[in-house]
């Protein structure tokens, strides 16, 4: 008895909703990322064996190099309430376009009365001028610049995040140890005892 024969049917498969997804989520990841703010001084950091991931929240970052000192913290929202706090403290308005700009800068190292002409720049303009002459830190006590932006970043982090601020110093290898010892005495003044160093892996290519 001969077989019944079944016809055979290409099989085809809709890729347009798989393709729509893919769009959207490249979409989303290109709208929501941002982009790595450039270190403003070359910093190379010392080698280390001992291996930490530094936290991505919560975190302040002073970096030190050729005799000035940076600072950065992590999350707009810290960045724009320490802003205004800092603003309270010595007497300048920001514009809320200002605190948005502030909220995406990265690392930084201008005193308070020159901050607002920082701010509004643009990035090609704030890598080429020598504006960035470092935050003042000749004063270690409660009125020098430097400890109120710590201590206004702890209090931000405690105020809107209920945690402490983790702290982070990026030293460069050469650095002399006065300056260190400042950002050091500044932060045992507000007793912040605990902190960690940021260093290159050993082997790895310095920076």
């Amino acid at each position: 008895m001969a077989r019944a024969k079944v016809p055979r049917k290409s099989t085809a498969i809709d890729m347009t909703a798989m393709c729509d997804v893919a769009f959207l989520l490249l979409t989303f990841f290109i709208l929501t990322a941002t982009a790595r703010q450039p270190d403003p001084a070359n910093i190379t950091t010392p080698t280390s064996t001992y291996e930490i991931k530094v936290p991505d929240k919560d975190l302040a970052i002073l970096s030190i190099g050729h005799g000035k000192v940076f600072f950065e913290v992590i999350g707009q929202d810290i960045k724009r309430y320490t802003l205004e706090k800092m603003g309270e403290t010595y007497g300048v308005t920001f514009s809320e376009e200002e605190k948005k700009r502030f909220a995406v800068l990265g690392s930084f190292g201008v005193p308070m009365n020159q901050l607002k002409n920082f701010i509004n720049m643009n990035g090609e303009e704030r890598t080429k001028t020598t504006i960035q002459t470092g935050i003042p830190t000749s004063d270690s006590t409660s009125r020098g610049e430097l400890y109120q932006w710590v201590l206004q970043s702890r209090m931000a982090v405690a105020a809107l995040h209920n945690e402490r601020m983790s702290i982070s110093i990026k030293g460069d290898s050469k650095e002399e140890y006065p300056t260190v010892r400042k950002i050091i005495d500044i932060l045992q003044k507000q007793k912040q005892n605990k902190f960690s160093l940021i260093t290159s892996p050993e082997g790895a290519p310095k920076k």
